[in-house]
């Protein structure tokens, strides 16, 4: 049975429990927001949410009506916009490789696994998420619909990659369609498609957006958990990707490649791409180009060796490892539009570490200059999707007639962004959407 399928029994067989369901309006009383302009929190303040969006912000009391009304006394505390990843991969990083390779996709596996993870990367606050690669359609369309607990996904569904590209994810014994007629398990279960020459790319890409891709996701470059092609490498020719641009901007949405070289992302930014994902390989004058044309680099800070790593992988991995210690100054310092992502991959162990990884961009960013990037920059990267953006309205920042997906914050984060790392403890109030999914503080 396809992972798609599972995917579809688990979701069925799922409940959540919200705890704002029926109201229609909330009312946040005396709290405090951030000012960017200042560096500072604002005297406190009233926030009326109703339905899914924020109505009214006041410095006087807002007289709200009505049985349904939720008050919360925030008693100075600081509302903030809902967290945002835009680099996850939410099959992938539920899964280690070997639970990848096995044959033992069942219902309950997947119940305890990638519907779990959903859930608590929404508890650890954050409301929205990018996911640039996967099988993820089903789970997005459950969350949508209420029957499991989860963040905003913004999906690019399957990978689009050459053979021997960073989406080759064919096992040694597995031969290529295009001569042995058969499509390898990966493709089979959504997480890539392998595809060469013009012809291909636009069959793939089309195939996402049939889907309900919100962005597409092109292997440009050599990747680190890949087997077949080293880092240094390009991939796709400029009418190969320029084919995968044209079929995306033509549902007025973009191209956001995996690249670390000068070499592959000039390619990229050549054929037309709007975003560049990892670059910790970049040179300061294709980082200047960058800033000239505009271009998001979607940047990581990606974890240092870990126990269970592959000895592979780990040699793949040490110049993008270095690099990125220098690439996040230089982005800074040429004024790149940066965006923050994680990109956790078959660690299933390293989610829990989401926020505190935030605390890694102290070494170049201020506190404000963080949570800038974490909340309205990525809510900017976010919607570059246009009208294939699969939730319209402002994201990212907490103003009126932008969407509630706030989080109430016991502390003041500009001083202190370790606040954000401790959800559990420091994170009072979730909402997304405008549904209450956590309220340690009484209602009045």
């Amino acid at each position: 049975m396809r992972l798609g399928q599972l995917l579809t029994l688990f979701l069925c067989s799922a409940f959540v429990h919200v705890i704002q369901a029926q109201e229609s309006q909330v009312l946040i009383e005396n709290v405090k927001l951030l000012d960017y302009t200042t560096q500072t929190l604002t005297p406190p303040k009233h926030v009326l949410i109703n339905g899914n969006t924020i109505q009214t912000i006041s410095t006087s009391p807002i007289a709200a009506q009505g049985k349904n009304i939720v008050r919360i006394d925030a008693k100075g505390k600081t509302l903030i916009p809902g967290l945002i990843d835009v680099h996850v991969h939410l099959v992938f990083g539920a899964l280690t490789m070997p639970q990848m390779m096995t044959n033992e996709l069942s219902e309950e596996f997947l119940i305890n696994t990638v519907g779990l993870s959903a859930q608590q990367m929404l508890m650890r606050g954050f409301t929205s998420v990018r996911d640039v690669g996967g099988p993820i359609f089903p789970l997005k369309a459950a969350i949508d619909k209420g029957k499991i607990l989860g963040p905003r996904i913004w999906p690019s569904g399957a990978v689009v990659s050459q053979t021997a590209g960073h989406g080759d994810f064919r096992t040694p014994e597995e031969k290529s369609r295009r001569f042995f007629g058969v499509v390898s398990r990966a493709e089979r279960y959504g997480a890539t498609f392998i595809a060469d020459g013009r012809d291909e790319v636009l069959t793939a890409v089309r195939e996402n957006l049939r889907f309900g891709a919100s962005q597409i996701k092109l292997m440009a470059g050599g990747g680190t958990s890949s087997a077949y092609d080293p880092v240094d490498v390009t991939q796709y020719t400029l009418d190969e990707m320029k084919a995968a641009v044209e079929a995306a901007e033509d549902w007025g949405t973009y191209v956001t490649v995996h690249a670390y070289t000068p070499r592959a992302i000039r390619r990229a930014i050549e054929a037309g791409v709007k975003c560049i994902e990892h670059g910790q390989l970049l040179d300061e004058e294709t980082l200047q180009l960058i800033a000239k044309k505009n271009i998001w680099l979607s940047l990581q800070n990606l974890v240092e060796d870990t126990p269970d790593m592959d000895p592979q992988r780990r040699i793949k991995r040490k110049p993008v490892i270095e690099g990125q210690e220098k690439v996040w100054p230089m982005a800074k310092k040429y004024g790149v539009k940066l965006a923050w992502g994680t990109d956790f991959l078959f660690e299933p162990d390293l989610n829990k570490l989401q926020n505190t990884f935030i605390l890694r961009l102290q070494k170049w960013f201020t506190n404000v200059e963080i949570i800038k990037m974490i909340t309205q920059d990525n809510g900017e990267l976010l919607q570059l999707s246009g009208l294939r953006s699969p939730y319209p309205g402002k994201l990212g920042i907490v103003e009126e007639g932008a969407l509630a997906d706030l989080i109430l914050v016991d502390g003041d984060p500009l001083k202190n962004l370790k606040l954000l790392a401790d959800p559990e403890k420091n994170f009072l109030l979730i909402m997304k959407d405008g549904q209450i999914h956590k309220n340690s503080l009484q209602k009045r």
